[in-house]
């Protein structure tokens, strides 16, 4: 069991290392405060333009707005700022001396639910808001259920709207135990819960002294010291684990020879690897690994490369490389949990296309086994799902896909529903059945 992240360590910027890229998602109920928190700390750490604030002082001068509404700096569909919701995910970067970051402000309204899981697919870092005079919804219930299931091992909590309570230490108590119950249920690691006010930038980027009661970190404090770089990583205990490398293009080279790009994921692949190509099994070695630099001793995990095998056998676009001594189960039927959200129920029989990596194959609902009760974190009987519902499936696909348990690997173990008539993405999908309780309870930090 991780701890939680410590304030302490973090209160001297000087004192951290210089870390690599932290991806968050900024998820939770709509109107809990995601936009303005997520402005008020792009507008603290000097993250933007004067342009980009004058467009802002603008679109709130013409909403009537007094002084400047920070929520707008991400909210950037002029159908966002007149209903005054967030729909699309709005990604943001951000830089501090410490470590960059992607941030991706996800829509809180249980219709686009459908965007917040794309938003927190590859998070290694959930930020969530909560409304502390209202506590903790259904809504923001489901997003961390869903970002959980999505492989979200880290919660950053911010308890907003406290200046509204007058600060009250035992409403944030409240939000402290509630959270602590959801990720213990959830199996998060670590959890720290945070009072905010994100319209007056209390203990966002800045610590505040409103909140005498209150020592640990602040949102930046605790953004810094999170773990990045995990989302494209394997994530089990099972030894050495491998690399996975889904075939997205063909290279044909100069002089003869073919080789193969994509991404890395599960480990780092270095020259001289055993290779398996999956599904055709047929085995090789790594003779080099490139990008547009040149060659690499090591590629590692999230890198984009072109790798050039022993052997000419034969690879396409779809097929899958894979290290030799840890193959992912290649199969025809998957046992998956599902966040479906089509407006039309799920069904047993529904026919779909699935894509998983680079790997497009036609696919069917063999059956619908279960629906997630999002409030008592229980899978009951269900024989179809609903819009927003999270259920677990298992389904017959036309060709064989190589998989890995999602908890294993979130690239080889995600994938997508397609409707063949509309090509709307209709369902998210995770191979494996959902950990509702984790090896033990996380360490949610009140520090007070």
């Amino acid at each position: 069991m991780a701890p939680a992240f410590d304030g302490a360590d973090v209160d001297d910027a000087d004192t951290l290392p210089v870390m690599d890229l932290l991806r968050f998602a900024a998820v939770g109920s709509v109107d809990d405060g995601k936009s303005t928190l997520i402005g008020r700390l792009l507008h603290d750490t000097k993250q933007l333009f004067d342009d980009q604030l004058e467009a802002v002082e603008a679109a709130s001068r013409r909403r009537g707005v007094a002084g400047v509404d920070l929520s707008f700096v991400t909210d950037g569909l002029r159908a966002e700022r007149e209903q005054g919701i967030t729909i699309d995910v709005a990604y943001r970067y951000a830089a501090t001396p410490t470590r960059k970051f992607v941030i991706a402000d996800c829509p809180g309204h249980v219709q686009y639910t459908r965007n917040m899981a794309t938003g927190a697919s590859t998070a290694d870092v959930a930020l969530v808001v909560v409304d502390t005079p209202k506590g903790l919804r259904e809504q923001t219930r489901r997003h961390v259920c869903i970002a959980a299931l999505l492989g979200v091992r880290h919660l950053i909590v911010a308890a907003n709207k406290m200046d509204q309570i007058a600060w009250d230490e035992a409403a944030y108590e409240r939000v402290v135990k509630e959270m602590a119950q959801l990720s213990d249920r959830l199996g998060v690691e670590s959890c720290t819960v945070i009072p905010v006010s994100a319209l007056l930038g209390d203990n966002v980027a800045e610590r505040s002294d409103a909140a005498p009661w209150y020592h640990g970190p602040t949102v930046l404090d605790a953004l810094e010291a999170a773990p990045a770089g995990e989302w494209a990583g394997a994530h089990d205990d099972r030894g050495a684990p491998g690399w996975r490398l889904p075939v997205q293009w063909v290279l044909r080279q100069p002089g003869g020879g073919r080789a193969y790009a994509g991404m890395v994921n599960g480990a780092a692949i270095h020259p001289g690897d055993e290779v398996v190509v999956l599904p055709s099994g047929l085995r090789t070695s790594v003779a080099s690994v490139e990008t547009v630099d040149g060659p690499l001793d090591e590629a590692a995990v999230g890198l984009s490369v072109s790798v050039h095998l022993a052997d000419d056998i034969d690879v396409s676009r779809g097929d899958l490389l894979a290290t030799a001594g840890d193959v992912p189960d290649l199969t025809t039927e998957v046992v998956a949990t599902l966040c479906w959200f089509d407006p039309r129920p799920l069904t047993s029989g529904n026919q779909f296309r699935l894509k998983h990596t680079t790997r497009v194959t036609p696919a069917r609902i063999a059956s619908v086994d279960g629906r997630l009760d999002v409030n008592g974190l229980t899978v009951t009987p269900a024989p179809s799902l609903d819009e927003n519902d999270i259920g677990t499936v298992t389904i017959s696909v036309a060709t064989p896909v190589a998989v890995d348990d999602y908890r294993r690997n979130r690239i080889t173990g995600s994938f997508v529903l397609i409707d063949p008539a509309t090509n709307a993405t209709v369902a998210a999908g995770m191979v494996g059945l959902p950990a509702l309780v984790g090896p033990g309870p996380a360490a949610v930090a009140a520090d007070v």
